[in-house]
């Protein structure tokens, strides 16, 4: 991660790990749902109330945070079914 990344997450995070508010700049914002895109495995499918569950442990506002990682392409929905299309990966 770049020091750039790292300085954007330490901007938008609480020392808890609590988002603190979503960028509007779209660069900033791609940075911070990467790094939320991290809590969910790659390959794994998730129902909608597990997704709601995980993001309510972020952010107040799940259902926002949900609608922006499917818009820009960190996850991905089909019939209340999701998993993570997006994102970087540890390797």
């Amino acid at each position: 991660m770049s020091p750039d990344d790292q300085q954007v997450l330490r901007r938008f995070f609480s020392a808890d790990g609590r988002l603190l508010d979503l960028p509007t700049r779209h660069a900033k914002r791609l940075v911070v749902l990467d790094h939320v895109a991290q809590r969910f495995e790659p390959g794994r499918r998730y129902g909608w109330r597990e997704v709601d569950a995980i993001l309510q442990e972020v952010h107040d506002d799940h259902a926002a945070l949900r609608r922006h990682l499917v818009d820009d392409g960190f996850l991905t929905r089909e019939s209340d079914v999701y998993w993570r299309s997006g994102g970087t990966v540890e390797v």
